[in-house]
């Protein structure tokens, strides 16, 4: 969990994601590249390789952000109603604006997202059955009625093939001119890095994060939408990435523990190698085709998922 071993992990896998593909690139002959195969690599290859690293990282901090500001585990934008929120606007941009930009649908959709979460807050503070697993079964159950509000709607406006390319996760479409929207991830991740140790702070509760002086609902304010925004330009340009904000930052904490800010850039840089690792298993196990990354993630980080859950059954006898 050493940063410097992340950090060679993820050069070294990026070296490697520029190199698998339909059209064959020597990297011997990385400096006598022809003009189709330089237009490759900076039409396709190097825009998907940029939006995999930022899109693995800056979903991994958002679960962890998540978890400290929630004191669950559990909680991630999968599992409280967020990406279900940001979808079921991505719909209502569809519906009402059908000829908006990508940045039009990216400001609905962080509304809807932005609301859904604080809804989803809403929620937590009136259940008082608070257990591990409990809370993120509400946001289950939360965001599956958001979803089946959005499948209805959009089949009764022959939205759903639209609709879909936003269900699943997918970056074989990404291509120079389809993913800058990602570019707005970075400044929020480093507001999220400012903002860090009062995150913690938050995390401690509400009474006692206002008797150190902290403005509780401010802070917890900044960080919802940080999440909303970010999940929202994820999911326009690259879909749905399952598990993904709930299996790293457990795994990093598990190494690190709960101090957000030391925990911060491993969750980053394991969330980039963890992506780029399953982008890169989904274009070799049936080459020439490709398995979609929200296939691909979803399997292994639900494996890795039960694996967490077992552990903590394990412990707690």
């Amino acid at each position: 969990m050493k940063k410097r071993y992340l950090f060679i992990a993820l050069i070294i896998l990026s070296f490697v994601s520029l190199f698998i593909g339909v059209r064959d690139i020597n990297p011997l002959d990385i400096f006598n590249l022809s003009e189709e195969s330089t237009q490759v690599l900076l039409i396709s290859r190097i825009p998907r390789l940029i939006s995999i690293i930022i899109a693995g990282a800056s979903m991994s901090i958002l679960g962890l952000i998540m978890q400290q500001l929630t004191r669950n585990k559990f909680v991630s934008p999968t599992t409280a109603g967020t990406l279900d929120s940001a979808r079921f606007g991505v719909l209502v941009s569809f519906l009402i604006f059908a000829d908006a930009s990508p940045f039009q649908r990216m400001i609905v959709a962080f509304v809807f997202a932005l609301l859904g979460t604080f809804l989803f807050m809403k929620i937590l503070e009136r259940v008082k059955y608070k257990d591990t697993i409990f809370i993120p079964l509400v946001g289950l159950m939360f965001g599956n009625i958001i979803g089946s509000m959005t499948t209805f709607f959009a089949y009764k406006h022959d939205l759903i093939q639209s609709l879909g390319a936003f269900l699943q996760g997918d970056f074989s479409m990404i291509m120079k001119g389809r993913y800058e929207l990602l570019y707005l991830s970075i400044p929020l991740i480093i507001i999220a890095y400012i903002y860090a140790n009062r995150f913690t702070i938050a995390g401690m509760g509400e009474e006692f994060s206002t008797n150190l002086g902290l403005k509780y609902k401010q802070v917890v304010g900044i960080g919802l939408v940080i999440v909303a925004i970010v999940s929202s330009v994820v999911l326009l340009t690259v879909g749905t990435l399952p598990f993904l904000g709930l299996i790293i930052p457990n795994i990093v904490t598990l190494y690190l523990g709960d101090h957000l800010k030391k925990a911060l850039s491993h969750t980053a840089l394991l969330g980039a190698v963890f992506v780029l690792i399953c982008d890169i298993l989904g274009r070799i196990i049936i080459y020439p085709y490709e398995i979609s990354i929200g296939l691909t993630v979803g399997v292994i980080g639900s494996g890795i998922f039960l694996v967490l859950l077992l552990r903590r059954k394990a412990y707690e006898q």
